[in-house]
């Protein structure tokens, strides 16, 4: 599938499914909260109670858990002055995007983004497991999954984008823990930034080897490094379908860059994958 990158790859062992780039590979044992998502279901909780207990969790994770990752990941965050330099074309909103491939990398993108603290749209398993409650507290919003659902889930965010918030979108869709190469993006992150007329944030995570006493407790796991890059704005003098593509092309090829990796084995879009392995 193409030239090896030159950056760190780890080897952690796990059997990829690199055929089906976008399946999830994480198994969900038991369902902790069971509910149905219908055109009635509450996509963003709006309830002072809901905000004050996502503002509580926050302070906990912006006290404890961003120190934590310095720590437990060698959590190296770079390129930052691309949000404080280009901060006036974030006045309405942003929609960032980074690869999925940790089960914190969602924490290592709040904390590269601080006090933005950006909506995250997350598959709806992961409403039903044991993290359950923190997934839907730090703001996860469930991708809707049906033609019904899809027009309240999209109602929601027309208001998030009214209220100036940041969403947050894992473009890959499936998490593949410790996994390098970046997969191809499905068009939702790129079709939101076009309706909002906001940027796309590329960002991406990368590896390093573990050194020194970071090999004392890393079990041989890589560190971390999330690079920002510069924001990438849609063509609008372009049809829809063909601006959401140039957009998807154009934030794969930076996050690509970011990550290091020269010759990445995916092509951009999921369309193409599937037309490869025909």
């Amino acid at each position: 599938m193409g030239e090896n990158q030159k950056t760190y790859v780890p080897n952690v062992g796990i059997d990829y499914p690199t055929d089906e780039p976008d399946k999830h590979i994480l198994e969900q044992k038991e369902v902790v909260a069971d509910f149905t998502i219908d055109e009635a279901y509450k996509f963003v909780d709006k309830t002072l109670w809901f905000r004050i207990k996502s503002w509580g969790l926050y302070l906990f994770v912006f006290c404890v858990v961003f120190p934590l990752q310095m720590v437990r990941f060698g959590l190296k965050i770079e390129g930052r002055k691309n949000i404080t330099k280009n901060k006036k074309y974030f006045k309405n909103g942003a929609i960032t995007i980074a690869n999925h491939c940790l089960r914190w990398d969602f924490l290592c993108v709040l904390q590269a983004v601080r006090i933005k603290r950006p909506y995250v749209i997350v598959w709806q398993n992961l409403l039903k497991g044991k993290d359950h409650w923190s997934v839907r507290t730090i703001r996860g919003v469930p991708l809707a999954e049906t033609k019904v659902t899809t027009m309240a889930f999209m109602r929601e965010l027309d208001e998030l984008h009214k209220n100036k918030k940041w969403i947050h979108v894992f473009p890959e869709s499936a998490n593949w823990h410790y996994y390098q190469p970046i997969r191809p993006f499905k068009p939702g992150a790129f079709s939101f930034s076009l309706r909002f007329h906001v940027p796309i944030i590329p960002m991406a995570i990368s590896y390093r080897e573990p050194k020194g006493l970071y090999k004392l407790w890393s079990k041989n796991l890589p560190l971390i490094t999330l690079r920002i890059g510069e924001p990438i704005f849609a063509d609008y003098d372009l049809d829809r379908k063909t601006a959401i593509d140039k957009l998807l092309r154009e934030s794969h090829a930076s996050m690509c860059k970011l990550a290091g990796i020269k010759n990445n084995p995916y092509p951009p879009t999921f369309e193409e994958f599937q037309k490869e392995i025909l």
